[in-house]
């Protein structure tokens, strides 16, 4: 498998992601993409991608805003997705129509060498925030795009206005140990939870006109099939997982038990509700 040259402080981030977390991002990536489906969209209204634009994908995953982005360019534009995984992006070149302007690669946007002064609107779904050293990524990401260039990304805000992710955790909490605290600045989902931090991040890196837009969302964490598969999202990806991840099958039963529990009531048809909240980022380069 091939491996992508990476800034030091983030080979922890490509260890995890080329792991079996990578593996378990693909087995789950179209449900994902249902449940995202909402803030997908606010990004992409957002991004104001048309056609003929240069476009480039930062932390484009399994493909779907990359797949996404290059039908609005059409044949005279083109979308270029990054991503640090070798094996989402393998799963990105199998769900992509072979007549799209687009193409994948493995890179850490960090250090990749950008065609300078290309691109038209850099775009990332919740992919910028693993960054150990944001500024540095963000000057390499500014040099990618044009005088007038345009960032917009998504990345979530503070865990407690985000109970789609949080409800099933603390319902695991209940039976097993509370993963390890995490830094608000370290690498991770809530890392560009706070606005001030990330107006500073893109003013140090160059950044001009930088907007911060929050946004409130409904995702339905059963992407439409029901309970069980509500439970079973939670089960295997984002911090439920991590927390379960080695504990015996009894206390795994628990928390599954414990999840159900409070997912139960949430069910509407075949739907499971939750809030979220994330930001916009949007900036001039």
């Amino acid at each position: 498998m091939n491996t992508p040259v990476v800034h030091d402080r983030n080979a922890d981030q490509a260890a995890y992601w080329n792991g079996p977390a990578g593996q378990r991002w693909i087995e789950r990536q179209e449900t994902q993409d249902v449940v995202l489906a909402p803030a997908s969209a606010v990004l992409f209204e957002r991004a104001l991608v048309g056609e003929g634009n240069r476009v480039i994908d930062v932390g484009c995953g399994c493909g779907a805003t990359t797949i996404a982005l290059a039908k609005r360019v059409g044949p005279k534009g083109h979308v270029t997705g990054v991503d640090i995984s070798a094996p989402m992006l393998a799963r990105a070149r199998e769900r992509a129509n072979t007549g799209l302007p687009l193409n994948f690669v493995l890179a850490d946007a960090t250090v990749h060498p950008f065609e300078p002064g290309r691109a038209d609107v850099v775009t990332s779904r919740f992919g910028v925030m693993f960054f150990a050293e944001p500024v540095v990524s963000f000057v390499n990401i500014r040099k990618a795009l044009r005088p007038s260039g345009r960032l917009v990304f998504a990345c979530w805000q503070e865990p407690r206005r985000n109970p789609w992710m949080m409800l099933p955790l603390q319902s695991a909490y209940k039976h097993v140990p509370r993963l390890p605290e995490v830094g608000p600045e370290d690498p991770g989902p809530f890392s560009f939870a706070r606005e001030d931090r990330v107006r500073r991040i893109l003013s140090e890196a160059g950044f001009s006109s930088i907007a911060m837009e929050p946004v409130d969302l409904m995702l339905d964490i059963a992407a439409g099939r029901g309970l069980d598969a509500a439970v079973n999202s939670a089960l295997s990806i984002g911090p439920v997982s991590r927390a379960l991840d080695g504990q015996p099958p009894d206390l795994i039963a628990a928390a599954t038990g414990s999840m159900r529990a409070v997912l139960a009531p949430l069910e509407k048809g075949n739907s499971v509700m939750l809030g979220a909240a994330i930001w916009i980022a949007t900036a001039s380069a």
